[in-house]
């Protein structure tokens, strides 16, 4: 069986869902809270995609290979990259007590 086009039709809805910032936060923050870095860089990844990653790369005034580097699986972001790539989608980092 082939199921190509219906994943490719679930992460299309997930990427446009994720161009709203309430959606995006929630994805991001359920990534968060895994506690795997892995995991956080792919739904930063995808937020990233969904707003589309050249012009998340320009706003952020991060190089594209840089940021497809940071937001790899891999991948080891700066603080700096985090923030910048967040404000660059509308979004912040934010600290709030452990549940």
């Amino acid at each position: 069986m082939n199921h190509a086009p219906r994943d490719k039709s679930y992460e299309e809805s997930l990427l446009q869902a994720l161009t709203d910032p309430l959606e995006a936060a929630a994805y991001i923050d359920a990534a968060m809270e895994l506690e795997d870095n892995a995991a956080l860089l792919v739904a930063m990844r995808q937020v990233a995609k969904a707003h589309g990653m050249a012009e998340v790369a320009r706003r952020a005034e991060v190089g594209e290979k840089s940021l497809f580097k940071a937001l790899a699986e891999n991948g080891n972001p700066t603080l700096d990259t985090v923030t910048r790539v967040l404000h660059a989608v509308g979004l912040r980092l934010s600290v709030a007590p452990a549940a």
